[in-house]
């Protein structure tokens, strides 16, 4: 029998579910009026002999109200009856007057600051954020459990982007930009064909980063190594127009320069049109694309010289910035850029070298690019280099039916995140506690991620036509569900968590450069890591760990302690915890020393991981940053330097 829920859910039916709600009455009653196991079996048997394939929760309810009755139960059928009327006023209660009515007036700050490259004075923005907040308040009355909402409100976990929660949507993607140019796209129901120049595909590429931001929430990024092709496609077609027009007569010379220059030309042209588009643009989440581009030499691209003048003309124009409204130049917030150091550009007299240093000054002036070492990538990935999908998440390797490794296409379904300082307060200090608390969180949190991932079942390729139909992720036919790609580890769904460092400290107390500690802080997230691994063979689901890098999920965390718990000296007494696994620069460790304890971390974390670096004391000294970035290739899979 299944049983049709208020929202038009369809569940199965569930005789236990009746026997709470009928304790629950009882609690209110004294001895003599209570239901007794006996009566509750009468209910229930008396439900299923309707022989009923589906009914409507109103209607168990009205026979559990008319069975107290005829069994002579009146002041608990009354009890039952003010029990359901208040659960029919929470659902119906609307929670989200005031913080609407804040985002208009400019007081919510809460829905603001989780709105990252938002204006909240502008009417699109607030029409997204007003959405959001409704969707939240749906997800805590309606959609979520009542254990996985209360585990949230008290800072036990945290369920990410529960501001889109209502919509069949998911969080991040690695945009199959390669398939969309070469085979084509449709955007808006119009055919886009193969670009023929650099600069439409340029152009191309723009348009569909914007149309992918406004069916998803989280971040995207494209692999430039796939616009090398169309650059020269550009040479092909300057050089065969000049001979057209110059005849027999020619100096080869002489046309190698003006095709060079033409080149250059059009790659300025096309690189400022991905760098305007995306900070110009607001797309229907009321904010520009969350872009990041991976830039990436591979030795043995045939296109590696046209990529490597791509990637200087990005960070050149970079390193420029853009203008403000008050025409000074200042650095972008998107694209991020993320540069991949490998054999042929890894500051050991490699071709490229000088790319790497054109990106040390990027870094230094403008934040990004954040780098990659192909090296380390290679050991900790089955030999792969690949883009995260959006900054941060990685896909975890996957086959096709070739055999063949694919990541391009893949996507992130969804982050729930594990608060470990808390499991620590709690406990006491008590490791034997800890652990015990520590599973039974991890539990919550895969219940919290299941819920993410059913709101994804059953979802049709025409939800998103960009992303299921049209190359971004797949080629699914019109109506078709994207069940097979929530399945079998092609798209993960992410265990995320923060603050081992004070999570350690709380259970050791002593020093961040102590064995005893480190080891703590390994087993921890080694332990989390075996978890996820267990989940996905069990359930067949991309399960994966991610080290959350969330300042606003940190201070949140933090707060809420606070609050809790009161002051607690190096844990609760600061505004914020420390993202994942990192060791605060202020620890006195050596750069060269953090690197390499954070690298285990980053190994175990397999679904997205990032080490920060303070090149404060040494960002004017060329030859020590230049040794960093050595070092950073040979011990580091992703590294942001922090000025």
């Amino acid at each position: 029998m299944k049983v049709i829920k208020r929202d038009g859910r369809i569940v199965d039916y569930d005789k236990s579910k009746i026997k709470i709600a009928v304790e629950k009455a009882n609690k209110e009653v004294v001895e003599k009026e209570k239901a007794t196991n006996q009566d509750i079996r009468i209910i229930t048997d008396y439900i299923e002999e309707l022989g009923k394939k589906r009914i409507l929760v109103e209607d168990i309810q009205d026979i559990i109200e008319a069975k107290l009755m005829e069994l002579g139960k009146y002041e608990l059928a009354k009890k039952y009856i003010v029990y359901r009327y208040t659960r029919a006023l929470v659902r119906k209660s609307n929670t989200t007057d005031k913080t609407i009515l804040g985002l208009i007036r400019n007081s919510n700050k809460g829905a603001i600051e989780d709105g990252i490259n938002k204006s909240e004075m502008i009417a699109a923005t607030q029409r997204d954020l007003i959405a959001g907040e409704v969707s939240t308040d749906l997800s805590k009355r309606v959609l979520l459990p009542e254990k996985i909402k209360n585990a949230w409100e008290d800072g036990i976990l945290y369920f990410h982007d529960s501001d889109y929660f209502i919509q069949p949507i998911f969080n991040c993607c690695l945009i199959n930009i390669e398939d969309m140019l070469d085979n084509g796209t449709v955007i808006n129901g119009n055919m886009i064909e193969t670009p023929k120049s650099f600069q439409v595909a340029c152009i191309v590429t723009s348009q569909i980063i914007a149309t992918v931001a406004s069916n998803q929430y989280g971040e995207q990024s494209i692999d430039t190594i796939h616009l090398g092709k169309y650059l020269r496609k550009s040479k092909e077609k300057f050089k065969e127009e000049i001979l057209e027009e110059l005849g027999k007569d020619y100096d080869r010379e002489t046309v190698d320069k003006i095709v060079e220059r033409k080149a250059r030309d059009e790659l300025k042209a096309g690189v400022q049109t991905i760098q305007y588009q995306i900070n110009t643009v607001m797309t229907t989440n009321g904010q520009a694309p969350f872009l990041t581009l991976f830039l990436h030499l591979d030795s043995n691209d045939e296109y590696i010289e046209e990529n490597a003048m791509i990637i200087e003309e990005i960070f050149r124009q970079r390193l420029q910035g853009i203008k403000d409204s008050n025409g000074e130049f200042i650095t972008p917030d998107y694209p991020k850029l993320i540069y991949v150091l490998d054999e042929c550009n890894n500051l050991a007299g490699s071709k490229y070298d000088y790319l790497t240093k054109l990106a040390i000054e990027c870094s230094k002036k403008r934040k990004y690019p954040a780098y990659i070492s192909a090296k380390k990538m290679k050991e900790n990935f089955e030999g792969n280099v690949f883009s995260p999908m959006g900054y941060s998440s990685f896909p975890i390797p996957w086959k096709d039916d070739n055999g063949n490794y694919k990541f391009e296409g893949r996507f992130n379904q969804g982050i729930v995140s594990i608060n470990l300082p808390q499991v620590a307060i709690v406990s006491e200090s008590d490791e034997k506690e800890f652990w015990k608390i520590l599973d039974e969180r991890l539990e919550l949190c895969k219940e919290a991620l299941m819920c993410r991932h059913y709101a994804l079942v059953g979802t049709l390729s025409d939800i998103s036509p960009i992303h299921w139909k049209y190359g971004a992720i797949a080629r699914l036919e019109k109506g078709e569900k994207i069940d097979k790609l929530i399945y079998g580890g092609y798209s993960t769904i992410s265990l995320g968590y923060v603050g081992i460092t004070e999570a350690a400290k709380l259970m050791k107390g002593e020093s961040p450069t102590a064995k005893e500690k480190h080891d703590f802080c390994i087993n921890v997230i080694q332990y989390m890591k075996n978890k996820v691994l267990k989940w996905r063979k069990d359930l067949n689901i991309g399960f994966c760990l991610l080290a959350i890098n969330d300042n606003d999920l940190c201070c949140n965390f933090a707060k809420i302690d606070r609050e809790r718990f009161g002051t607690i000296e190096g844990i609760t007494d600061k505004e914020y915890y420390f993202n994942s696994y990192h060791i605060d620069d202020k620890d006195g460790l050596d750069i060269n020393e953090k690197l390499k304890l954070e690298a285990e971390f980053q190994k175990i974390s397999g679904g997205g991981e990032i080490s920060y670096i303070d090149i404060s004391n040494i960002k004017e000294d060329d030859k020590k940053i230049e040794e960093l970035i050595k070092n950073i290739y040979e011990n580091s899979q992703f590294v942001e330097l922090k000025t």
